[in-house]
């Protein structure tokens, strides 16, 4: 999608907000797992979005899917990849080569740690939770400073619904490399 289109779109969403704020909150689409055996599930929404996943063949599960710790990972990284393309199509760092300010890169890698003790429940003195959740930006663009780089990523990790989920819960951190 064209950055013009991608900044008229965010422009007329937010027009129409601005001038009603009840349009601002809505119900999110509902994600329904299903146990399809083992330990695999079928996760579908509303509009036929579908993800299966699995453990790994080492916990019992079939393994060759994904994970749903990587699933939030992927989410994560995902949403805040969106959302820093949102604002640079919004400010003019785009995409296409034609424009002064290009956004050569744009890479979010998000990764963390487990103790699988709090999964087992091995001891109920070790959480289950995702431990040192991290978010790491490369980003690259043709003659944006990287004062600019930095302010962007930024503001798109602050604007992250699924990073600010995370974090108002358990405190996830973000690392920007500029290139």
């Amino acid at each position: 999608m064209p950055e013009q289109t991608i900044r008229d779109a965010i422009d007329n969403v937010s027009k129409a907000v601005a001038a009603n704020p009840d349009k601002a909150r809505v119900r999110n689409a509902s994600a329904v797992a299903s146990l399809k055996g083992g330990l695999a599930f079928a996760t579908t929404g509303p509009n036929g979005e579908a993800v299966v996943t699995d453990m790994p063949k080492a916990i019992g599960g079939g393994g060759g899917v994904p994970q749903p710790g990587w699933l939030l990972r992927a989410a994560l990284a995902s949403c805040t990849g969106t959302v820093i393309a949102m604002r640079a199509a919004k400010v003019g760092i785009t995409l296409d080569k034609l424009v002064g300010i290009t956004l050569d890169k744009l890479e979010v890698n998000v990764d963390s740690q487990s103790d699988n003790r709090g999964m087992l429940g091995l001891d109920e003195n070790v959480s289950a939770a995702l431990i040192g959740l991290r978010t790491v930006v490369n980003v690259r663009a043709t003659n944006a400073t990287h004062a600019d780089l930095r302010t962007l990523v930024q503001w798109g990790d602050a604007h992250s619904p699924v990073a600010c989920t995370l974090r108002s819960a358990l405190g996830a951190n973000i690392e920007v490399v500029v290139e």
